[in-house]
């Protein structure tokens, strides 16, 4: 997926401004995506709302100072919608993988026993059941992590997660500022 574009980016902008602007964009992503990712089987959704994730994190990374208190609790939150589909993106990589090798294994077999012309048992039996119970349990952790992510998207939305960004991205920290001189050279 693509990121969206961020309009009015100018290089006379103050850093705060320009990333105030990127980060409403990022945000704005990361939430209509994950409103799209809420079933298991929208793979694709769920793999787009975890780079979206991954976009506003780094941005937050590097800019988060320039807003108010809750712009590091974002980061934290980021990092956590990330990480979490992040898993999930890893079973939904490895389960095609295993039925991939399942098949290879069962050709060979197969091949096996029409060479022999025995009854045998093919050289790959016990293989068979170890696959199985991998993608049985990659299937069983996907789903767990599934279950998680939705906690944590509905836990995000009962707490506020996007509009208290988007009022902490408004907020500028107080800064001091260096001392001057004055027209006599002392501080």
């Amino acid at each position: 997926m693509k990121a969206r574009n961020v309009k009015g980016l100018r290089a006379d902008l103050p850093l705060a401004d320009a990333a105030q602007r990127i980060v409403a964009v990022r945000l704005a992503e990361l939430c209509g995506l994950a409103e799209r990712a809420q079933d298991p089987a929208r793979v694709a959704e769920l793999h787009d709302t975890r780079i979206a994730a991954k976009r506003l994190r780094y941005v937050l990374e590097i800019t988060a100072s320039c807003f108010g208190p809750y712009a590091g609790t974002a980061l934290r939150r980021a990092k956590d919608v990330q990480d979490l589909l992040g898993e999930v993106h890893d079973c939904d990589v490895m389960l095609p993988r295993l039925d991939g090798l399942r098949t290879q294994v069962r050709e060979r077999d197969a091949a096996w026993l029409v060479g022999t012309a025995r009854r045998a048992d093919p050289p790959h039996a016990e293989a068979y059941r170890g696959l199985e119970r991998l993608a049985v349990e990659l299937t069983a952790r996907r789903a767990r992590l599934f279950h998680d992510w939705l906690e944590l998207w509905r836990d995000l939305q009962r707490k506020g997660f996007r509009a208290r960004l988007e009022h902490a991205i408004g907020e500028r920290p107080v800064t001091e500022r260096a001392p001057s001189l004055d027209g006599a050279g002392t501080v």
